[in-house]
């Protein structure tokens, strides 16, 4: 059935979704429903009291159809009285004008170029990209108006687009990451439901670095006592190494609100003899304990020096900051279990 004649109701009285066009559900994407909004701005200002290395985001969904059970960006869905939880995961809001509206804002002439973040909250090319096709209008829309941008992404529908982002690269500053968590696949498959197979994403890491393109790829979260044995990072950093990356940020696994009730949900679920582990360690705390990624960081970074992956230690830098700053700034080195996710 064509993708047009699924239109349902609106749920105009029940979600506050300003712009909301229709909602949509369709075979192809069973149990999912897309919320069209006309948005009327795209790019978001990043507040001052952040961290963060960027000031400028562009969201063209909210909500990911990747389900990881760990997404910071969870607790989001609140705002729009969703919950955290399979409302994230299944109700996603599509800005189908963005691009257009992108293209205006940073004509003006106050824009001052700064970077802007793709990627910094839910996945910009997560499945519905392929319908909607929203990226490549971001990407023209900043490369035209001489605004470098990052790219952050599980989805290997980037590969799609590497020519268009080569080409935005020889003229604006571009960073591109790919976000490879899990090298196991059944587990990869049970903590990232939605999102493309290891394989599939490391195949990606190729082809973009094929094109000439430098790609950051984020180990992260590294899960305590599911993926962090010397045996698991070896194996992910070698794998990474032979894929073409030029540097990686890693960390441990850290839990927002949203995120830390369905993350302990699935942990209770699926590995039960781990629970009383991951409620001592994030139980009170958002963040793995600092001797925990204090011995992280003395394993991983040797490991990434090896494999010729550059790495520089700073135990200074908050971790969020420090990680986001690699990937956004290109900066060549990798962060020694920080944590962004």
């Amino acid at each position: 059935m064509r993708w047009s004649e699924q239109t349902i109701e609106k749920r105009a009285g029940e979600l506050p979704l300003p712009g909301l066009a229709r909602s949509i559900r369709t075979p192809d994407f069973a149990g999912i429903t897309f919320h069209e909004v006309v948005a009327k701005s795209a790019l978001n200002r990043v507040p001052e009291a952040s961290s963060m290395p960027f000031s400028w985001t562009v969201n063209p969904y909210r909500g990911c159809s990747h389900a990881c059970v760990y997404c910071f960006a969870r607790n989001t869905h609140r705002y729009l009285d969703l919950d955290a939880g399979a409302d994230f995961d299944q109700q996603i809001v599509v800005k189908t004008n963005v691009a257009e509206v992108l293209r205006a804002e940073v004509r003006r002439r106050a824009w001052r170029h700064e970077l802007v973040a793709l990627g910094s909250n839910t996945d910009p090319y997560q499945r519905a990209e392929g319908r909607y096709q929203l990226m490549p209008g971001i990407i023209r829309a900043l490369a035209e108006s001489g605004t470098p941008m990052s790219i952050l992404t599980k989805g290997t529908l980037l590969r799609r687009d590497l020519p268009l982002i080569a080409d935005a690269a020889a003229h604006v500053p571009v960073d591109l990451s790919m976000s490879i968590a899990i090298f196991n696949d059944e587990l990869q498959q049970s903590v990232e439901p939605g999102t493309p197979t290891t394989a599939a994403r490391l195949a990606t890491v190729r082809a973009a670095a094929g094109s000439g393109l430098d790609v950051t790829v984020f180990l992260m979260p590294i899960l305590p006592w599911l993926s962090d044995s010397p045996a698991d990072l070896e194996h992910a950093v070698s794998q990474i190494a032979d894929a073409g990356a030029r540097r990686v940020v890693f960390g441990a696994l850290h839990l927002r609100p949203g995120a830390k009730e369905w993350f302990l949900e699935w942990i209770a679920r699926e590995h039960p003899e781990l629970e009383a582990g991951y409620r001592r360690f994030y139980g009170q705390n958002h963040y793995a304990p600092a001797a925990y990624r204090k011995q992280l960081a003395a394993r991983m970074v040797p490991l990434l020096r090896r494999y010729g992956l550059a790495s520089v230690e700073d135990e200074d830098q908050p971790e969020a900051r420090y990680a986001a700053r690699a990937a956004a700034q290109a900066v060549p080195v990798a962060a020694t279990g920080l944590t962004l996710f």
